[in-house]
Parts: C-alpha cells; sequence; structure tokens
C-alpha cells in the first residue's frame, strides 16, 4: 500500500499557512455556534437575532452554518467554497448590527474590526484553497511524485 508522503512546511509554506488559517477560522465559528446554542441557548438566540433587527426564522440557518461550516473548514472540505459562502454573514453582520458602533469590537454593541479581519482571513481561504493535511485531497488524485513506495518486507 503506497504511504503518502507529507512535505515539510519549508517546501509548500503556503498550504501550511493555509491549514493554520482554517483551523483558526474553524474553530472561531464552531465556538459562536457553540456560544449561542449552549450559554445563550435557542430561545437567548433568537431574542438576540431579533433585536438586531434580523428576522428570527434567520437564526437557525445561521447558527447551522457557522457550526457546519466551521467543521469542514477544519477538516480541509472544500475550504475556498466555504469559506466563501460564510463571509456574507460576516459582511451582514458588519452592515447591519455591528457597523454603528464603530470599529473597536470592545466598544458598546460591539464593533466591526474582529469581523472585518475574519473576512479578511476568509478572503486569504479563498485564494489559498485547503492547505495541507485536508480530508478533500484524500478523495483527489495526488499530483505526480506525490505517493512513494512501502518496501515489501
Amino acid at each position: 500500500m503506497p504511504a503518502l508522503s507529507i512535505s515539510s512546511p519549508l517546501r509548500a509554506p503556503e498550504q501550511w499557512a493555509a491549514l493554520l488559517l482554517r483551523l483558526a477560522l474553524g474553530a472561531m465559528y464552531i465556538a459562536h455556534a457553540l456560544f449561542k446554542i449552549l450559554v445563550l441557548g435557542w430561545p437567548g438566540t433568537l431574542k438576540l437575532f431579533s433585536a438586531t433587527g434580523m428576522p428570527e426564522w434567520l437564526t437557525y440557518p445561521a447558527v447551522c452554518a457557522e457550526l457546519v461550516g466551521g467543521l469542514l473548514l477544519i477538516f480541509g472540505v472544500g475550504v475556498r467554497w466555504i469559506a466563501l459562502g460564510l463571509m456574507p454573514m460576516l459582511l451582514g453582520a458588519i452592515v447591519f448590527v455591528h457597523g454603528a458602533h464603530g470599529w473597536i469590537y470592545t466598544s458598546p454593541g460591539g464593533g466591526w474590526e474582529y469581523l472585518a479581519f475574519l473576512a479578511v482571513v476568509s478572503l486569504a481561504l479563498v485564494c489559498l484553497g485547503n492547505g495541507a493535511l485536508s480530508l478533500w485531497s484524500l478523495f483527489k488524485a495526488p499530483p505526480t511524485g506525490q505517493w512513494t513506495a512501502t518496501p515489501a518486507p
């Protein structure tokens, strides 16, 4: 059975950078979703969404998108599309919720600096793709020279 050859971070630094970015962004999305579900609870999250002027029905798909999207980012499945698909949520939160509260996220009501940073990280992942150690790479044929033979016993 062939063994997968993992390249050194020095040989493909952009692949390892993409891995770090997708792990960080995925963890952030999962943490935000779990905060809404486990700390605020569904009633509290529904109230939060309606207080910001968003329709309550949007709460469920938004939280599910954060949770599932975060998991897919961490596992490295369709990273470009997931990062691109979650960007409207970040930009919508800037425009409709946090934009009026100023730049600094610790401002009363929360500013938009953190969300803007996450949008830039998402854009970087759209450019970089899955990166190293992605589950997605298991489903694609490896480029020539990426598989090495395992010596017979």
